[in-house]
């Protein structure tokens, strides 16, 4: 019988969530994503600590944010040597308030690329969907370099990134669940609240409908899945960025995936467009306590784990 993640893939583009490339090709993704969680979770295990060695040993005299940059670029070009789309690299968090910062480093990793032998096409850069990282995705789209929003919890953000121009948004699913149970406690109830009800899928739902209702060509990418279920009752979704162990339970199950979104059936809907000026973005994402908490939640846990992995790097020099 056809697999679950088969039947999916009639639908939806499949891309691998993971910094760890052995596990990618069984499941046969188009893209993948990385960012310094899971990288930072990669080179930690025997497997890569070659490939983390050899990358501090060829730039040691180098600064270590210099490091980082090539490691994160050995990993993209070791995951395009197995898939036929586009990796997604990601910005340091701790430019997310820095519009020139964030454009100066994507500029950097595009050059690493380049020089590596991979064109532009190929490579996806992540920027967290702040004023100012959607600032610095207009900049570079106009100049050719493909951008995907992370860190997106909100359908104002989904907007203004889109009217940016912006390649492509991974609004954070899983994420918003989470904060959504956590918030109602001892009242949460699994069974009202999930499938369609399940607060991150009617998330990226909304903004899906936003998006082909106006007609915006941004493309929307379904990220951080908690359950197989988050995921299929995305089926139809542009992409769906999966993680290794959550594409094994699909490729696993034989259950019937059905198209849960499509453009026709989303135009007709009833959608106000909504302001997104500098004022009316800030109003809208703190209106939101859910997405003002999890952005900066999301850009911490980047960040942290970041300088940890600059620890790592400097006590191998």
């Amino acid at each position: 019988m056809t697999t679950a993640l088969d039947q999916l893939k009639q639908y939806t583009t499949v891309v691998a969530d993971t910094g760890d490339f052995q596990q990618i090709a069984q499941y046969k993704p188009r893209d993948a994503t990385t960012n310094p969680s899971l990288v930072l979770k990669a080179v930690q295990k025997d497997d890569y600590k070659p490939l983390l060695e050899k990358t501090v040993r060829d730039h040691a005299s180098k600064p270590v944010r210099d490091i980082i940059d090539h490691l994160l670029i050995a990993f993209g070009t070791e995951i395009l040597e197995i898939i036929p789309g586009r990796v997604s690299t990601e910005v340091d968090a701790r430019l997310s308030f820095d519009t020139k910062g964030s454009i100066d480093k994507a500029h950097e990793l595009i050059k690493l690329y380049e020089a590596a032998g991979i064109g532009r096409e190929r490579v996806l850069i992540k920027l967290a969907s702040t004023w100012e990282g959607i600032r610095a995705a207009e900049t570079l789209q106009k100049e050719g370099i493909k951008c995907n929003m992370t860190l997106l919890f909100s359908l104002a953000q989904a907007v203004a990134c889109a009217e940016a121009g912006a390649q492509l948004i991974s609004p954070f699913v899983g994420r918003i669940y989470d904060w959504y149970k956590k918030s109602a406690g001892a009242d949460w109830d699994e069974v009202k609240n999930g499938g369609a009800n399940d607060p991150g899928v009617q998330s990226v739902r909304r903004i899906y409908a936003y998006y082909k209702k106006f007609g915006y060509q941004t493309e929307v990418m379904g990220a951080s899945f908690r359950t197989t279920s988050q995921i299929v009752e995305l089926a139809g979704c542009d992409l769906l960025t999966i993680s290794p162990d959550l594409l094994q339970k699909l490729q696993d199950s034989t259950a019937a995936v059905e198209r849960k979104l499509s453009p026709d059936a989303v135009t007709n809907e009833s959608i106000e467009r909504i302001a997104v000026d500098e004022p009316s973005f800030r109003f809208l994402v703190n209106d939101e306590a859910m997405a003002t908490e999890k952005l900066a939640e999301g850009i911490r846990a980047f960040a942290a784990d970041a300088v940890k992995l600059e620890k790592l790097i400097d006590a191998l020099r």
